[in-house]
């Protein structure tokens, strides 16, 4: 008996075909629904996500060229720096050139008035030396004269005029010695 009954009792492997019926209008229905449903919006979320990336890579691009784009513009207003700042040297060479030029013609103009003042001085100091001179001079040949003379020349004027013509025979022979010499 065990065996009629285990006959008549289906196999709990195989499905009954009301149930088999079932599930297949149960998976129809299911895979309607999500062609109908579910899929759109599955192709609407890949789009969208498709755009998404591709506007990503589009915004990364256009600020990558815009990047480069200003990094070019950097580096020719470096460059036009650069050539500022080399132009301005030269410049502050050039003034430097020209400020020591001027400092030089300057301290050569000083050097000319302080010789200039220097011979005048001494110019000057011959003059006072000469006239001291010519008095000592003066002085001592009338000495010789009374000297040799014996006589005192005690008029001024006359005196002078002794003094005088001395000194004339004095210069005279200096002036005929320096061009003899010359």
């Amino acid at each position: 008996m065990e065996l009629i009954l285990a006959a008549e009792e289906p196999l709990p492997i195989i499905p009954l075909p009301a149930e088999l019926i079932l599930g297949v209008v149960a998976f129809a229905i299911l895979l309607f629904v999500l062609w109908k449903f579910a899929v759109p919006r599955f192709e609407k979320l890949y789009e969208e996500r498709t755009d998404a990336i591709e506007g990503g890579l589009k915004r990364a691009q256009e600020t990558q060229e815009q990047a480069d784009r200003l990094k070019k513009e950097y580096e020719d207003q470096l460059a036009g720096l650069r050539a500022e700042a080399a132009r301005i040297r030269d410049d502050a060479r050039a003034e430097g050139q020209q400020i020591k030029a001027e400092l030089r013609e300057e301290a050569e103009q000083e050097a000319a008035r302080i010789k200039a003042r220097g011979e005048e001085q001494v110019t000057a100091a011959r003059d006072a030396a000469q006239r001291a001179l010519r008095g000592e001079v003066g002085g001592l040949s009338v000495q010789l004269a009374e000297r040799l003379l014996r006589e005192q020349l005690a008029d001024d004027s006359r005196r002078s005029a002794t003094i005088d013509s001395f000194l004339g025979e004095l210069d005279q022979q200096g002036v005929a010695q320096r061009t003899g010499a010359n």
